[in-house]
């Protein structure tokens, strides 16, 4: 860990310290970096929030469809609520999940041609093999992100078209003819979490690299 941080430190330094010598250009990558930084924390947080708001709904919905519920029209409300919260927090992931490809590609290009403008050798080496390592971690994200949007889409259809059918018959008889329906959603939320976890995988690993804890 403390040889990595030498390494990392010694990096930020001599982007700091050639940027006489690119014209500015040093500056200018650094702003990429940040936006890109930035960008997979975005990815990170909105991916967690999913994955928490997708357990919210599950359990609305679950309790919405269990037997002798007392009180439907609250526990329709409750479920709406969430599953609007869900739809929300999707969009915005999958969203953030398109710009941090772009950002990614942007920064890693520039850098590779900043990379041929350094005259030691030793600095060129250095920027080449963490050019090349980071950018591998940043494709490992978008590869194992690559089924989510299916699997999200697939289940949250299929919580819509529930909301739907409840909607017209909002009756003790109405839920119980959905309910097979509803639990097996349950389904379709796990492939949904199975697709997630090699994000959060790359995720974590790009965390670990970049940042001191």
């Amino acid at each position: 860990m403390k040889l990595r941080n030498q390494s990392l430190g010694f990096f930020t330094i001599l982007l700091l310290g050639t940027a006489a010598f690119l014209g500015g250009c040093a500056t200018t990558g650094m702003d990429r970096s940040v936006k890109t930084s930035n960008s997979m924390q975005e990815v990170d947080k909105d991916i967690r929030e999913m994955i928490v708001q997708s357990d919210v709904t599950a359990k609305s919905l679950d309790s919405l469809v269990k037997a002798g519920q007392p009180d439907l029209k609250k526990s329709f409300d409750t479920y709406s609520d969430n599953l609007a919260t869900l739809d929300s927090d999707g969009k915005r992931a999958l969203k953030h999940v398109e710009e941090m490809k772009t950002r990614k590609t942007e920064y890693f290009a520039e850098w590779e041609k900043q990379g041929d403008a350094y005259t030691n050798p030793q600095i060129r080496e250095l920027s080449e093999e963490r050019r090349i390592k980071l950018a591998e971690m940043y494709a490992q994200v978008h590869a194992a992100g690559g089924g989510i949007k299916n699997a999200y889409l697939a289940y949250l259809t299929d919580l819509k078209e529930i909301q739907t059918y409840l909607s017209n018959d909002l009756t003790p008889k109405g839920v119980e003819a959905i309910a097979p329906v509803a639990n097996k959603s349950s389904q379709d939320l796990e492939v949904l979490k199975t697709s997630l976890t090699p994000l959060v995988a790359a995720l974590d690993g790009i965390k670990a690299e970049l940042y001191v804890k």
